[in-house]
């Protein structure tokens, strides 16, 4: 163990932690703890699936390009009597 922890010390920390937090808010605690790992994962599955998401295109002379498309512009505008219409 690190730096000549025991097991007595561990049970000591583990006393003092259950004393601060009570037996009933432990559950809630470690619920808590879960959901956020959770959420965590999550978000980094879809990180890396962002990044593996451009499409690579092999061009006749060998090169290789990412596969980008335009942004569309959906430009609008308020009259004065508070309507919107598109700008063509």
């Amino acid at each position: 163990m690190p730096q000549g922890l025991t097991g007595w010390h561990l049970l000591v920390i583990l006393a003092v932690i259950l004393l601060l937090f009570g037996a009933a808010k432990l559950p809630a605690l470690a619920k808590s703890m879960g959901q956020s790992a959770r959420v965590f994962k999550g978000e980094m599955k879809a990180m890396k699936d962002e990044n593996a998401a451009p499409e690579t295109t092999t061009a006749p002379n060998g090169s290789t390009s990412a596969s980008v498309q335009a942004p569309t512009d959906d430009v609008r505008t308020t009259d004065s009597g508070g309507s919107a219409e598109s700008k063509p």
